[in-house]
């Protein structure tokens, strides 16, 4: 009985520990689209996300090897996990090297031309983070 109550506290603490862990709501108050979250990511003048990743796109021959692979990204991780992921993956990773692709404040080396300015809109997150979902190999 003992090991039960511990056993249930761990698991309380842990999940507690994992809240901040995601952004469960939509920033748009609706679903992305899943083919134009692909076209973000595989473009490299809109989502650049191929510099660092890799994944299923055998169109494209150069792809990135300093982040994990995408593929299977749907599998690992929630929706809430790949929107906070991509709007600003510092939350999750303080030593992170990606980008944060819809925060505006506290970034460091930013053109002023860009300053204020999120690199994706609301609804290109909804679009990436619906596409992302779908790799589930």
């Amino acid at each position: 009985m003992r090991l039960a109550a511990v056993m249930v506290a761990v698991c309380c603490l842990v999940g507690a520990a994992r809240a901040d862990d995601a952004m469960p709501d939509s920033l748009t108050g609706a679903k992305g689209d899943p083919a134009r979250g692909r076209a973000i990511v595989a473009n490299r003048q809109v989502g650049l996300c191929l510099l660092c990743h890799s994944g299923p796109f055998p169109e494209e021959r150069f792809q990135g090897n300093l982040a994990p692979d995408l593929k299977g990204a749907g599998s690992r991780l929630s929706e809430g996990q790949l929107r906070l992921k991509i709007v600003d993956p510092s939350r999750v990773n303080p030593a992170t090297i990606m980008p944060a692709y819809h925060r505006t404040e506290g970034l460091a080396r930013v053109a002023p031309a860009f300053r204020g300015k999120p690199v994706l809109s609301p609804e290109q997150i909804e679009d990436v983070v619906a596409y992302l979902t779908t790799l589930r190999d």
